[in-house]
């Protein structure tokens, strides 16, 4: 079992097993050569790499998603307001959602691909845009980091428009190495959030515009997860 402890965070751990099969020796006396032949067999197995740390059942903590200047821009010029919706939190230029469940397992960066894998739950948490009298709630946000993806449930003004939609693309070429943070948490920083196309022609759609572009950096995301 894992140790889920600070001390098993930071461990990097890469088990590879070669197992060597010996091959059997025939000898034909019927064959005109007299020769023996001889068939040697070697197969290489590698076995699947030991998490470095490795969470059943998340308990807990936030992403926080630090919004990036262009994207704030863009909505100020389609002005387009944005707000929090049920448990977020806006706060110092991140938006900050809690984490309600899924689990997670990360392994040492180039031993399997993709190496953080499982999924994030932030139930009854979400994002508000708002022009005039429209306001699209985007919630119930469900991090998929094998497939580098955040789904989520759309409204507008109240109405369900979407579920489980493809809402972002996640970039983790510039994931930062896993990191321990205070009171038993690992923190994973540095995954560029950026507006997918399905969500991008939602958006367009309903506010009548063609300025919400699919990859837009929306910013950059801090998961912090309990490891306790």
């Amino acid at each position: 079992m894992v140790d889920y402890r600070k001390s098993a965070l930071i461990a990097a751990i890469a088990a590879f097993a070669i197992t060597p099969l010996a091959g059997c020796s025939n000898d034909n006396a019927d064959d005109k050569s007299s020769a023996n032949t001889t068939t040697n067999m070697m197969t290489t197995t590698t076995a699947v790499p030991t998490p470095v740390a490795q969470i059943d059942a998340l308990t807990g903590k936030t992403t926080a998603v630090a919004l990036d200047k262009s994207f704030t821009d863009a909505l100020t010029s389609l002005a387009l307001t944005p707000g929090v919706v049920g448990t977020a939190t806006l706060d110092n230029g991140s938006v900050v959602f809690p984490i309600t469940g899924g689990q997670v397992k990360y392994y040492t960066p180039g031993t399997v691909e993709p190496y953080v894998q499982g999924d994030i739950k932030h139930n009854d948490s979400g994002l508000s845009l708002t022009a005039g009298h429209t306001t699209v709630e985007l919630t119930n946000f469900d991090i998929d980091p094998g497939t580098s993806l955040l789904y989520g449930d759309v409204s507008v003004n109240g109405d369900p428009a979407a579920t489980h939609a493809t809402l972002f693309n996640l970039d983790g070429s510039t994931l930062q190495p896993l990191q321990t943070g205070p009171d038993n948490t690992a923190i994973l920083q540095g995954t560029r959030v950026l507006v997918s196309e399905d969500a991008a022609a939602l958006l367009n759609k309903t506010f009548n515009t063609d300025a919400v572009k699919a990859g837009m950096l929306v910013g950059i995301a801090t998961i912090t997860l309990n490891t306790t």
